[in-house]
């Protein structure tokens, strides 16, 4: 048995689905019973956790078919029959765990299926897998993935996998800033428009190293580029990278010389 680092109770894990929006529930059924199956030692169970599984994902994939969703709700609480009996008979075996935990899956009580299969398919697994299930559009799951192993919450992951996804073309010096800013806690909006200029703004690799310092906070580097703008006569541009303003970094960053 895996033991997860840091277990989540159900309410952690239904934040995923509060807040992604969208939710391909087959592909996250029928990725719990990935996950679980080859857990379960006995083959006659895990054919039977097979069947039923793959009787919920067709049912909902297509969820206009009450055949299907008939049968799945049939399926969904045969399984979640044969753990109780298993439970009543005293007869428990390592696979018991791992069947309660798809069958919450089958039922769609997908937080409480998560909690109860972290310990033993791992905490990274099904972060993946819900964040893929949520069918996000322009969404940086890299970095969603980096932040939950930072121990950051899924509405910060999510939000700061949405707010970078649609910038997928900046160049790498700057999507290495927005990670640290991420993990930072201090990436939102503001900054984000603030970094697109200088994504627009074609730095050649010296001049990206500069503003990748002034990012950084280089109070050397920040107060000789602020003399350097006062001697170009853009003092108000000048006063503004003084104060920390990030939409002035890409201006003094184009002054250095190719």
């Amino acid at each position: 048995m895996e033991v997860a680092a840091r277990l989540h109770g159900a309410d952690w894990w239904n934040q995923f689905v509060a807040l992604g929006g969208r939710l391909d529930s087959a592909f996250l059924v029928e990725g719990f019973g990935d996950l679980l199956e080859h857990k379960i030692d006995a083959p006659l169970l895990r054919r039977e956790a097979r069947i039923a599984t793959d009787v919920v994902v067709r049912a909902l994939n297509r969820p206009q078919s009450e055949e299907l969703a008939e049968r799945a709700g049939v399926a969904a609480t045969r399984l979640a029959a044969t753990v109780a009996r298993m439970d009543q008979r005293s007869t428990s075996t390592a696979s018991t765990a791992e069947i309660a935990a798809l069958a919450l899956a089958l039922r769609g009580d997908y937080g409480p299926a998560a909690a109860a299969a972290e310990p033993y398919v791992g905490t990274a697994a099904l972060e993946r897998l819900f964040l893929t299930a949520l069918r996000l559009e322009r969404f940086d799951i890299t970095l969603a993935l980096r932040l939950l192993a930072a121990h950051r919450g899924p509405a910060q992951a999510i939000e700061s996998g949405r707010l970078i996804g649609k910038y997928a073309w900046w160049p790498s010096w700057l999507l290495r800033i927005v990670a640290e800013r991420a993990l930072a806690g201090t990436l939102d909006e503001d900054t984000i428009f603030a970094l697109d200029r200088c994504a627009y703004a074609e730095l050649s690799p010296a001049q990206a190293r500069l503003a990748r310092r002034l990012l950084g906070g280089d109070a050397g580097l920040i107060a000789a580029s602020a003399q350097r703008l006062e001697a170009l006569g853009e003092a108000e541009a000048a006063g503004r990278l003084r104060d920390g303003d990030l939409n002035a970094v890409a201006l003094a960053a184009r002054l250095v010389p190719l």
